[in-house]
């Protein structure tokens, strides 16, 4: 049901979505009393507005005269950081079927929960012949708190008509997050990439909780509702229930961990307009300061702490698969240098933290390294002394020296110390979060277990197809499942703040750790 091959190879994906609008009409799209944009419309979505804990508005909810609301149960619920950590949050949730008034409820303390703040609906309805969907509606419910106190815990409960988790028989509903603090602190984030649903996501998803993470980072490929990943509505394999899936699997960490995504290859879903995102701009509500957060939802930034972290879009400029490849014409690229370099002069910010799909340098046999980050991006990395670059897309661990200009400027052993001001930039891929495993050319060599070798044979995805390279750069590969743990500790001016980076696998085992360096001015 979807372009027919000979077709979208030969069309851009909005060309794509213009063809897809003739092939379903606008009334399919409306259902159950819910009003509803899909995918192949010119929209997602259409939301409500948007509630502020300040000046709470009343949303536009889908209703229904079926369900009793006190039978449905909120679930996959997930938080995200707002524009400013310290005093925004977003807490996001699903619901199987349409309810009415859907709020939070907020307090200082779980018997106290009388500011209510109601709820935007965001609906997302696949039509029969989308993919293996069927004809699915899904419900997801924001709310975007404000005006909260830095560093406090607060307790949070989501609910509708029927189910008010302020009831006593419903405190067990109820989760906790954290706002950043408003002043300098050590704290802990987790990062990984390439999740899906399965066993080894779940795993991973139960030990990093137990890091106690201020935030967590997913670098793209988030639940691999479409298989294929190349962004073609001809690619059927494209299933939206897997993302109910999904957000039950990862409620345990992200209803109290600020769950912050990039988007990957898998995450360009050719269904949903606007360039494939469409779907995302249903089940996120990311901080919206990115260069166009239509096009490019999956691009911003935040502070916690001492430290600055950015999320870019790699399918803005990937060569292997160019789906949305040019899609920013060169905006995002501009806008990441104007947030490097006004990170690095402010006084109050030592670490620089950047994190995307696509591997900048990777030796894996299936995606290895990506022509145009190198291209687009590393040179700003190094222009503007970036800390750690963390990315996904290759299902594997695999960090490198110090790198300047493509060449190792420092070896980088198991246990030592970077300092981006004089050297060069350390990256990480960590795409072993729960899908399947690839492989390497060369020697594993991890923790415990290190094999050093001169060189290993790899390429990289340019404009004209792969192109082999020889590199000096691999020092640590391991095949197995695992995360990045990233604890930060400030300093006093005239002192070395530090970022202490250590791979964790699924055992809980460390199969690498190493440490960045930055003289706080």
């Amino acid at each position: 049901m979807g372009v027919p091959e000979p077709l979208a190879a030969r069309m851009s994906m909005a060309e794509q979505h213009e063809y897809l609008r003739a092939r379903f009409s606008r009334r399919t799209m409306i259902r159950g009393g819910a009003v509803t944009l899909g995918a192949v419309t010119g929209g997602a979505f259409v939301p409500g507005a948007v509630a502020q804990a300040a000046v709470p508005t009343r949303s536009a909810a889908p209703a229904t005269g079926t369900v009793d609301g006190a039978h449905v149960a909120p679930f996959g619920r997930h938080l995200a950081y707002g524009d400013d950590p310290r005093t925004e949050m977003t807490v996001s949730w699903q619901v199987p079927v349409a309810v009415r008034r859907p709020f939070v409820r907020i307090g200082a303390h779980p018997w106290n929960l009388s500011r209510r703040i109601e709820a935007e609906v965001r609906t997302l309805y696949t039509p029969a012949g989308v993919g293996a969907s069927g004809d699915h509606t899904q419900y997801y419910l924001h709310a975007a708190l404000s005006h909260l106190r830095p560093g406090t815990t607060y307790y949070y409960g989501v609910g509708h008509q029927g189910f008010d988790p302020a009831e006593a028989r419903l405190t067990g509903t109820l989760g906790t997050f954290t706002t950043a603090p408003g002043h300098r602190e050590p704290f802990t984030f987790t990062a990984f990439g390439d999740e899906g649903v399965g066993y080894h996501g779940l795993a991973n998803n139960s030990l990093l909780l137990g890091q106690n993470p201020a935030f967590h980072l997913h670098a793209g490929d988030i639940a691999y509702a479409d298989p294929a990943g190349a962004g073609k509505t001809s690619d059927t394999g494209f299933d939206s229930r897997v993302w109910d899936q999904f957000l039950a699997q990862t409620e345990s960490v992200a209803k109290s961990v600020p769950w912050m995504p990039a988007y990957g290859n898998h995450d360009m879903e050719a269904w949903y307009a606007p360039h494939g995102y469409g779907g995302e701009q249903a089940r996120w509500n990311l901080p919206g300061n990115g260069p166009d957060p239509r096009n490019l939802p999956g691009v911003y930034s935040f502070v916690h702490g001492n430290t600055a972290v950015i999320a870019l879009d790699a399918n803005d400029v990937s060569f292997e698969i160019p789906a949305n490849l040019g899609l920013s014409g060169g905006t995002q690229t501009r806008w990441l240098e104007a947030r490097l370099k006004e990170y690095r002069a402010a006084k109050d910010i030592d670490f620089v933290v950047v994190f995307f799909h696509h591997c900048a340098y990777c030796t894996s046999t299936a995606h290895a390294s990506e022509g145009g980050v190198r291209r687009e991006w590393v040179p700003l990395f190094e222009k503007y002394t970036v800390d750690l670059v963390i990315n996904g897309h290759n299902h594997q661990y695999e960090r490198t020296d110090v790198l300047k200009g493509g060449e190792v400027v420092k070896k980088l052993p198991i246990g030592a110390t970077a300092y981006p001001e004089t050297e060069g930039v350390v990256y990480v891929t960590a795409g072993a979060a729960g899908r399947s495993l690839y492989a390497f050319s060369a020697p594993l060599s991890y923790e415990g277990h290190e094999q050093e070798v001169d060189s290993v044979a790899s390429f990289v995805n340019t404009a004209a197809g792969k192109a082999d390279e020889t590199v000096t750069w691999s020092r640590v590969r391991y095949l197995d499942y695992s995360f990045l743990r990233v604890d930060v500790a400030p300093a006093a001016r005239g002192r070395s703040a530090t970022l202490t980076v250590s791979g964790i696998a699924e055992t809980g085992a460390r199969i690498d750790h190493f440490t960045v360096a930055r003289r706080v001015r």
